[in-house]
């Protein structure tokens, strides 16, 4: 029964640790990029709320992606509707990427990081700018020369920080 036991004690701490670890090495990503909470199959966080960042640009709707299509980058997971988005995707990905790891280039704007909504997205010079709500995309539109400067400028300083740190 001693021998039982401690088996179940040592697996049960290996699955923690294992658990950890994948989270760790998940948590640099977390740090830089706004992505869902929890792990994909593949053991990295999901990036955009697993909508597919290449229907953000030339006027289409934003579509959910597919776990069966996922690219890689930067320790991130991207779904797609479609093979020919994500090889679309994977042949530049800095194309589609959101700005600010996804983050509210208002809030980034501010010195703070928040939850970016593909619904309240804007496409300036090619890139991709998400916000956080109606609001604060609103209180964007009568200044996005402003804010986006200023997320520019704050982004470096708080790239690296902990959501919570902010």
């Amino acid at each position: 029964m001693i021998r039982r036991q401690t088996v179940l004690v040592y697996a049960t701490a290996a699955t923690i640790f294992y658990g950890l670890a994948l989270y760790a090495s998940a948590a640099y990503a977390a740090d830089e990029y706004n992505v869902s909470n929890g792990l994909t199959l593949t053991g990295n966080p999901l990036g955009v709320h697993g909508i597919d960042p290449t229907s953000l640009f030339g006027g289409e709707a934003a579509r959910l992606g597919s776990a069966d299509f996922t690219a890689a980058h930067d320790g991130v997971d991207y779904y797609f509707a479609s093979a020919k988005t994500r090889d679309r995707f994977k042949s530049g990905p800095q194309a589609f990427l959101p700005q600010y790891g996804g983050f509210c280039a208002l809030g980034v704007s501010l010195g703070k990081k928040l939850d970016g909504d593909v619904r309240y997205a804007d496409i300036v010079d090619g890139k991709l700018y998400l916000f956080v709500n109606e609001v604060i995309f609103q209180k964007y539109l009568e200044n996005k020369e402003a804010v986006l400067a200023g997320a520019k400028e704050t982004w470096p300083k708080i790239r690296t920080s902990a959501v919570d740190a902010l």
